[in-house]
């Protein structure tokens, strides 16, 4: 009779607690070598939490684990590593004045006083070549775009040859083909008997990447489906409890008069090199322009130029007719621009702050939140309720600390910031990254509200499908520059994967078309 195979991974009762929430409630799960298990939750169901008790970040409550059928005590990052276990987290552990190279060996035992980057520098430049993930390994991480920072997280654990890989939420910044090869990179390793875990909020991802599907709901695991045995709708139903609607139909819009105009925009980026170049479009009033582009083409700048965070190097910016180039981002404010931005946690939300300090951040000027530059607390309470009510945060109390609250939750408590504030345009920097399905449902149906109610919308985005949705119009960026805008009703993929690539928009439809 042939033995059952063991486990390379089992947590057992996993029980883990915070101050008013119970993150983990006996939660269980194991994993085959070989395999790749898919991890799915509503935000805050305790998915993040249970991966960063498997690699120390956290000491549980109660339970145990066990990898390849021995009872282990993991107390930190390095006891999990020095057990073959490595987490790409949702949000980087870089350090920023460091270079790639740098971040990729710090912590590392066995290093020599003085390392050989430049040896280290080609063992990555392999690495990441040979998974088509390129980057500069002597670039500094304040100089990465998002996109690129999630790539340096990979390239450091397979650098560290991890044998259980934890992946969280590692596509969110990633086109469609870049999610395809890191579908590649899991393949390879599972062929070598290497595991995974991956958590994700795109069902098709589960679909393509996952042998086994777990389902988390308030810190239990309340299903395991095989994968090829279930589906995208019973997944989402099982989340969240209710049907998602992956598609939602988008009402018949009468653009009104210009909102935001774009003409022959230049800007560098950190590094001192053309990011932006002669970007010119305009967006009008109950309209969305998708902007589609791979990381690091000249996305984030954008944003930057158009909310006051950045100086452009030639051009004109106006917003509602008037001349509003290079002014502060707190003039930008008091012309009407709000901004979801991509950078959630360092830019976006200030962790030691409260959640109703964090609502209250684009209202505490004036009334009624303020009187004479004296604030109004049981006001700012009083409005910070109605958002968290409103746009459904998971919140132990308006008075936690933003930063306890999880990704998705955070994202939440920002959105309905910027939505609640926004007085003309909208600038949405991948507003649903991180969200499970049913979160991304509400933040697609709250921008079609602001299209509705006549506001302009400013839409980035790497889902393609997110953007033939939603969008009116897509513009393509491509090294900062427009490569096309096509009507989104009659959008092609296949065409608009060109465009990414560099394509001019004539081109790409002529090849795809023929």
């Amino acid at each position: 009779m042939a033995e059952e195979p063991t486990p390379i991974l089992k947590m057992e009762n996993i029980t883990k607690r915070f101050p008013g929430v119970l993150a983990n409630d006996h939660a269980n799960i194991e994993i085959y070598p070989g395999e790749v298990l898919a991890l799915l939750g509503e935000n805050g169901a305790g998915k993040s939490t249970l991966m960063n008790v498997l690699v120390g970040l956290y000491r549980p409550d109660e339970g145990d684990i066990f990898v390849r059928g021995e009872h282990v005590e993991i107390h930190s990052p390095s006891d999990a590593a020095a057990l073959g276990i490595g987490m790409v987290h949702q949000n980087f552990m870089l350090v920023p004045t460091m270079t790639v190279a740098e971040n990729i060996i710090l912590g590392m035992d066995g290093l020599a006083f003085r390392p050989d980057l430049d040896k280290v520098a080609r063992r990555i430049q392999e690495i990441a070549e040979h998974y088509n993930m390129n980057v500069d390994p002597y670039a500094y991480i304040w100089q990465l775009s998002v996109g690129e920072q999630q790539r340096v997280e990979i390239l450091k654990l397979i650098y560290r040859g991890a044998e259980i890989l934890i992946l969280d939420e590692p596509t969110a910044v990633l086109t469609p083909q870049e999610s395809h090869e890191l579908a590649n990179v899991l393949k390879v390793m599972t062929s070598e008997g290497k595991s995974a875990v991956f958590i994700t909020h795109k069902m098709e991802e589960v679909m393509e990447f996952s042998h086994w599907v777990r389902v988390l709901r308030r810190g239990r695991v309340v299903d395991v489906k095989k994968t090829s045995e279930t589906n995208p709708q019973e997944l989402a139903r099982l989340m969240v409890g209710r049907e998602v609607l992956f598609r939602l139909e988008k009402e018949a819009s009468e653009p009104g008069d210009v909102v935001l105009e774009l003409q022959n925009v230049y800007a560098d980026n950190e590094k001192g090199l053309p990011a932006l170049q002669d970007v010119s479009f305009t967006i009008r009033q109950g309209e969305i322009l998708g902007i589609a582009g791979v990381a690091g083409n000249g996305q984030r700048q954008l944003a930057e130029v158009i909310t006051g965070l950045r100086k452009v190097t030639g051009g004109h910016i106006y917003i509602q007719g008037d001349e509003e180039t290079n002014h502060s981002p707190l003039r930008m404010i008091k012309a009407g621009v709000s901004h979801i931005p991509a950078d959630r946690i360092g830019m976006g939300a200030v962790g030691d702050m409260a959640v109703s300090d964090n609502l209250a951040m684009k209202g505490y000027r004036e009334p009624p939140m303020a009187d004479g530059g004296i604030l109004h607390p049981q006001l700012i309470l009083e409005f910070a309720r109605k958002m968290i009510a409103a746009f459904r945060i998971a919140t132990p109390s308006p008075a936690t600390h933003i930063k306890f609250l999880s990704g998705g939750n955070i994202q939440k408590a920002i959105l309905a910031r910027e939505i609640d504030a926004c007085k003309g345009l909208l600038v949405a920097v991948y507003p649903s990254r991180g969200l499970d399905v049913g979160a991304t449902e509400s933040v697609r149906k709250r921008l079609l509200e602001q299209r509705a109610q006549g506001r302009a919308v400013l839409l980035i985005s790497e889902d393609l499908d997110e953007l033939i949705t939603i969008a009116d119009r897509i513009a393509v960026l491509f090294e900062g520059r427009v490569m096309g805008i096509v009507d989104s009703h009659n959008a092609d993929i296949d065409a608009l994967g060109l465009m990414m690539a560099g394509v001019p928009k004539q081109e790409a439809i002529a090849e795809t078309s023929g």
